[in-house]
């Protein structure tokens, strides 16, 4: 018989099911938009009502490889999410007074 994910949950310490927590988040971070909309179990019709949008810009924006940021903010807001941006440079350049 299949163990069911809530009962091998119990046994887990709180440290390790953080660490789990934070790979699923890590690789919900690498999913394409619609995929994430759709582990958030949320229709395109939904988001588009809270976005004040139809569904057809929705479904435009999910197939677009570029977007402003301001865009992507609201439609990962819209789903409950915040979106962080972190900006990283190499720390020679930083540091050149050239």
């Amino acid at each position: 018989m299949a163990n069911k994910w809530k009962d091998i949950r119990r046994t887990l310490s709180p440290a390790h099911e953080a660490g789990s927590r934070g790979k699923v988040d890590k690789e919900i971070g690498r999913l394409p938009l619609a995929e994430v909309r759709k582990a958030r179990l949320m229709t395109q019709n939904r988001l588009a009502e809270l976005l004040q949008v139809n569904q057809g810009a929705i479904s435009k924006m999910e197939k677009r490889s570029d977007m402003y940021l301001s865009t992507l903010r609201s439609y990962v807001e819209a789903m409950g999410g915040s979106l962080i941006f972190e900006q990283c440079f190499p720390m020679e350049r930083l540091c050149s007074n050239t």
